[in-house]
């Protein structure tokens, strides 16, 4: 009697596999600021259980396990390794670009969000960078729901402050994100990035990301997104 194959894994569920037990750590996955159900309606719990415990965490080991023994890259931040990523050497480039990408990319995500009516509204010098940059809010969230409709497939939208300080709407596929360098199309400092994985919404959404964008904004963590744009200036 032939043994019975192994379940197959749904990768929006399970996340991507993690490597084995035993790797030495450098990066730590970072808490949530809130509780997995503080975003419901907009993101269910259960979405982000497995987002962030999952997904996420693995990231964080397969970055950790791609930098094993690689001592003059496991030391550097994950905004440089974001931003040299061209420099590294061949056999880590792949795996640092994806998982720590996507170290990178949810460690934001996560804090720009908050639960519904808590991150406030965008003022003060974010406010009317808004209006100049981006011709308000309601251009701001079409242009990044826009965005984030037209990524084919995986990746993000996302809100930078460019090389001259004004903002720009952009996305990436994938885990790429604007900080590196010939991998996006507009480069520049993320202040807002919301995921168009289908990971990130089709538990509630299926596949209607629309619906998952046009929620999104109500969990915005604008007070957030204001200490990260006042942030990007001053770089």
């Amino acid at each position: 009697m032939s043994a019975r194959a192994p379940p197959r894994r749904n990768p929006y569920t399970e996340g991507p596999e993690s490597p084995p037990s035993g790797i030495a750590m450098t990066f730590k996955l970072p808490d949530l600021p809130y509780a997995h159900d503080a975003l419901e309606p907009a993101v269910d719990k259960t979405t982000m259980e497995i987002h962030h415990g999952r997904h996420h965490k693995a990231y964080v080991d397969n970055l950790n396990k791609a930098l094993e023994g690689k001592n003059d890259w496991s030391g550097k931040s994950i905004e440089e390794l974001c931003r040299r990523v061209n420099e590294l050497p061949a056999d880590i480039k792949g795996p640092v670009r994806n998982n720590g990408g996507g170290h990178y990319n949810h460690s934001l995500f996560w804090e720009i969000m908050a639960p519904k009516g808590k991150g406030g509204s965008p003022s003060g010098d974010l406010a009317r960078a808004i209006d100049a940059d981006l011709g308000g809010m309601e251009k701001l969230k079409a242009a990044v729901s826009d965005a984030g409709m037209k990524r084919f497939g995986s990746g993000w939208a996302w809100i930078i402050v460019n090389a001259q300080g004004k903002l720009e709407v952009t996305s990436t596929p994938n885990q790429d994100n604007p900080l590196m360098q010939g991998l996006a199309e507009k480069t520049g400092t993320p202040i807002l990035g919301v995921d168009v994985w289908e990971h990130a919404y089709y538990l509630k959404y299926q596949n209607k990301r629309a619906d998952y964008l046009a929620a999104w904004w109500d969990v915005v963590n604008w007070s957030k997104v204001s200490e990260l744009y006042a942030s990007a200036r001053k770089q």
